[in-house]
């Protein structure tokens, strides 16, 4: 699977989440650049987030940052 644009966006949007605290969201506003508004946009549309603007991650975004926040220490590990 190729790394689109895209999905690179939503990688990041999903790396900024404090999985420490489920009582943290993200909130974006509309002086926000619009790729980073379109993948939260997409992120809501996939179920991973609350809110179109951002909000909370849901059960399945916890899941998925989990992992894609692994990965990103893995990868940056020296």
């Amino acid at each position: 699977m190729p790394v689109t644009a895209e999905l690179n966006a939503e990688i990041k949007i999903l790396n900024l989440y404090n999985l420490d605290s489920q009582m943290e969201g993200l909130k974006v506003h509309k002086d926000a650049d619009s790729e980073t508004r379109a993948a939260i946009a997409r992120l809501h549309q996939k179920g991973l987030l609350t809110q179109t603007d951002g909000g909370y991650l849901t059960d399945l975004g916890v899941h998925c940052a989990e992992h894609i926040q692994t990965a990103m220490r893995i990868l940056a590990a020296r």
